[in-house]
């Protein structure tokens, strides 16, 4: 008999954002002429940049010739992306990463997901609380995580690192080992940030316990503070103890193309093995390399023109958060991120359950959020809203939201 991993079984319930699917759609079909305002999950609105489609639409017509047809390309990407995304992406920050310790996917939660493959099941994980599910169920489905305590709402086998106002949103230490530890800035839910100094720290941390950051980078383009790192790369010693994932998704509106990258240093040794080579072999085995079209659109944002409009597109989704940050502070409701990310952080009124709000969010006021509890239990008792929305109609969510309050 064919046996299925039992570790799903173990998974509570469904992907957040499913679920807040399911009950947005049962909203909808109850009240059909309900005219909902979705500022849940961080999908862009704005369309692809005309330098990308152009680059893409030139992808496209060299398919109609034998002579620049492509068919399977690089598993780690195409040569003209990676050289792109390390002039621009780091040696422009004055850091030295190489074409060859970077390799394209289908996007960062793949990458997310799947590098625990080069890992060993008997690692301990350490996660910021709240924190981005895919960390966290990832692991969980590999059996990294133990058994699911209901009552904790807790994995048995993860240290849960809590990330709130009352820490600055910087986590604590481990003062135990830990061997895989997952941060996120720009954060994503609290939309908060590490500075260089909380970075060091880290960095200080995994080197002296041969410990390994996974430093998910995604929003680092929504940074507007001059000394905030986009990179974990701009911390001295991070080279022999870190893996960075990015994304092109928010950065170029590719949440559709899907694409984006992850860096592995060819430093970065555990066991006596490289896990940039461990990561090629994996890739190689697994993945047939991301779509040259998309991989050519997403080299244009490196152009001059290319990267004006995906600035502007940027600035777009910037005032965004500023507009929802602004509107909910004068409603009197306490609120964190927005300066430098797309996601805005707000408490619950009269400490009310993060799901009771959303309910009443989009009963009341037909807006859909996120529920800070679906990221962990810290996030209790918080909703995340996503500045990825039409401006209009982000402005009218906040004068719906205000008006109920």
């Amino acid at each position: 008999m064919a046996k299925i991993n039992e570790n799903f079984e173990k998974l509570p319930g469904s992907y957040l954002f499913a679920e807040i699917a399911r009950r947005t759609e049962a909203f909808q079909e109850a009240n059909p002429d309900a005219d909902i305002i979705k500022l849940g999950i961080g999908d862009v609105t704005r369309p692809l940049v005309s330098a990308v489609r152009e680059a893409m639409h030139e992808a496209i017509d060299e398919q109609a010739s034998s002579d620049t047809f492509k068919g399977y390309g690089p598993y780690e990407g195409y040569a003209f992306l990676r050289e792109a995304i390390a002039e621009h992406d780091y040696a422009s920050r004055g850091m030295d990463i190489e074409p060859d310790e970077i390799f394209v996917s289908d996007g960062a939660k793949s990458d997310c997901g799947n590098i625990g493959d080069i890992l060993s099941v008997d690692n301990t994980i350490a996660v910021c609380d709240p924190v981005y599910p895919v960390y966290v169920d990832s692991n969980a489905i590999e059996g990294r995580a133990g058994e699911y305590d209901v009552d904790a709402e807790e994995w048995t086998r993860i240290h849960y690192m809590p990330t709130t106002a009352e820490n600055g949103f910087c986590p604590a230490l481990p003062s135990g080992d830990v061997d895989v530890i997952y941060l996120c800035s720009p954060n994503n839910p609290t939309g908060t940030v590490l500075t260089s100094e909380q970075l060091k720290a880290w960095v200080d941390y995994a080197n002296a316990h041969d410990a390994l950051i996974m430093f998910d980078a995604a929003y680092e383009r929504f940074i507007t503070e001059p000394d905030i790192p986009h990179s974990i790369f701009e911390v001295e010693g991070a080279k022999t103890c870190a893996i960075e994932f990015r994304s092109f998704s928010k950065t170029a509106g590719f949440t559709g193309m899907r694409c984006g990258y992850a860096v592995i240093p060819k430093a970065l040794v555990r066991q006596g093995q490289s896990l940039n080579e461990l990561w090629m072999r994996r890739q190689s085995t697994k993945f047939n390399g991301a779509s040259y079209i998309i991989q050519k659109g997403a080299a244009a944002i490196y152009t001059p023109e290319g990267a004006k409009q995906v600035e502007a597109s940027l600035d777009y989704y910037r005032q965004n958060a500023k507009v929802i940050k602004e509107g909910l502070e004068s409603a009197g409701l306490e609120v964190y991120g927005a300066v430098n990310s797309p996601y805005v952080w707000c408490k619950t009124p009269h400490a009310m359950g993060s799901w009771d709000f959303f309910n009443k969010l989009l009963e009341e006021a037909q807006v859909v959020t996120t529920p800070g509890a679906g990221f962990g239990p810290a996030g209790e008792g918080y909703i995340r809203l996503t500045a990825f929305g039409d401006a209009d109609q982000t402005r009218e969510a906040v004068e719906r939201i205000k008006r109920i309050l």
